[in-house]
């Protein structure tokens, strides 16, 4: 009896809390999700309308993006330490660290745009190298020359972006974002397929179409968050810069684990796909488009995570230390939600998904049992993700790196290698192994929010051993 009283109490506090905390949380986080799946499309439809051009050429953009990608989610991933600077000090009604963490984030967003920059560049001609077949080479590096201009602009944008979020200030940055798709397909009608008077570049065009939409979404973050300066007067063109080495720290020392934890996670995806270059066009096309449509699923927790690195923050800021317990858990209920729904529709819907990308029979076939792989991994995936941000929230950035490394380098891709080359699965093999890896880190993840939420829930200390002391 005594037992059963216990479960029926926890079941009870648990609906409370999800009452309480949900709404909050599906107010900040479902435009975060619009504007995460808003990212995302940008790239679907770049390859829906490459596609157009043949398989080669998606083979290229997945490649390039691939490249491209493995370098810039360094840049953003530091940049990411905002959120928990920005969200705790407005948690906290400190307002002029806010701004003042706005402005050390502009200042590495420069820097890093400069030098990532140079890096991609660099690594242009060494496409080769990393086993990239000449059939997709050429315009694999002729897309990457112009995607690579967009990364001053892509670094700029996300700190602005990383500020208005952690204000709650979501909504516009869905609005703009979705404006963005449209200049974007615009841009790929124009330069890929050649209209306007300008001639098909083909996959290259699409890398153009890129830059234009990245510029117009800086245009519009940077107009914003000035309007909503002088319209609220919050403080922020009254705020004068000032270099202060120990706020530039807290940055860093927050972001440079989130920016390797990043690196890390979409480093072994982008490895796979040069992996599976090496193979028959058909299946890196194939491989090419499951990786859009699990990316796109993964943008609902991958929004729901920030909501809760925001939330999180917000609470601590707050000194409501169980409020940040509740705002994690409701999360982690969001994001394992609608995982699985996305498993149950790659299961249900696998030739209707495939078929809005291509027509060939040849890259449909290996795209079933791809999708099939990649149902299983959907809720893994959508837990540790979120389980990322709401660790993100305490201050706790290492973790999630430290079990990026291990789970999908030392264990999944291992796997996934030699399901691939030497037992003769081929591509599904790749991703048998990157399902591996996910669960392990979901796993690993889950276990370290769920102890550190138990400590939150009673008003305990975060304590992380990660935890970087507020700097004033």
């Amino acid at each position: 009896m005594l037992r059963g009283d216990m479960t029926s109490g926890w079941i009870d506090t648990a609906r409370r809390d999800l009452r309480q905390e949900l709404p909050p949380m599906l107010r900040l986080g479902a435009p975060v999700v619009l504007a995460e799946i808003g990212w995302m499309a940008m790239g679907l439809v770049d390859t829906m309308v490459v596609g157009r051009v043949g398989a080669e050429a998606i083979g290229a953009v997945s490649v390039g993006t691939g490249v491209f990608f493995t370098v810039a989610i360094f840049g953003l991933g530091i940049l990411f330490g905002m959120d928990y600077v920005v969200a705790r000090a407005h948690g906290a009604g400190e307002r002029e660290r806010t701004h003042r963490a706005l402005f050390d984030g502009l200042v590495i967003a420069a820097v890093l745009g400069a030098g990532l920059t140079a890096l991609v560049y660099a690594a242009i001609p060494h496409l080769a190298a990393l086993g990239v077949g000449a059939s997709v080479r050429g315009q694999s590096e002729a897309y990457l020359r112009a995607l690579t201009w967009s990364l001053p602009a892509l670094m700029l944008q996300c700190a602005i972006h990383r500020y208005l979020q952690a204000l709650g200030l979501v909504r516009p940055i869905m609005l703009i974002v979705l404006s963005a798709n449209v200049v974007n397909g615009l841009a790929d009608w124009v330069f890929v397929l050649g209209h306007l008077g300008f001639p098909a570049y083909g996959a290259e065009g699409a890398g153009w179409a890129t830059c234009a939409s990245r510029a117009y979404m800086l245009v519009m973050f940077a107009a914003f968050a000035v309007w909503n300066a002088k319209i609220n007067r919050t403080g922020l063109l009254e705020t004068a810069p000032r270099f202060e080495w120990a706020r530039f720290r807290e940055l860093i020392v927050l972001g440079f684990p989130i920016g390797i934890q990043r690196i890390l996670e979409v480093g072994v995806f982008s490895c796979v796909t040069l992996l599976a270059a090496s193979l028959a066009p058909a299946a890196l096309a194939a491989h090419q488009i499951v990786l859009n449509a699990a990316a796109l699923t993964f943008m609902v927790p991958l929004g729901i995570s920030s909501a809760a690195a925001v939330r999180v923050g917000h609470a601590l800021g707050a000194r409501d230390r169980p409020g940040a317990s509740r705002a994690g858990w409701t999360a982690f209920f969001l994001g394992a939600a609608t995982m699985l729904v996305s498993g149950l529709t790659f299961v249900a819907l696998p030739h209707p998904i495939l078929r809005a990308f291509t027509t060939d029979l040849s890259v449909i076939e290996i795209g079933v049992s791809l999708l099939a792989v990649a149902a299983v991994f959907q809720l893994f995936d959508g837990i540790q993700v979120v389980a990322t941000g709401a660790l993100r929230g305490l201050g706790d950035t290492r973790t999630a790196m430290v079990a990026n490394l291990i789970g999908h380098w030392f264990l999944g891709l291992p796997v996934g290698y030699v399901l691939c080359f030497s037992w003769g699965f081929g591509v599904t093999g790749l991703w048998m192994g990157l399902c591996i890896g996910l669960i392990s880190v979901s796993f690993w993840l889950t276990a370290v929010w769920s102890r550190r939420a138990g400590a939150l829930a009673v008003g305990g200390p975060v304590s992380p051993p990660e935890a970087v002391t507020s700097v004033t």
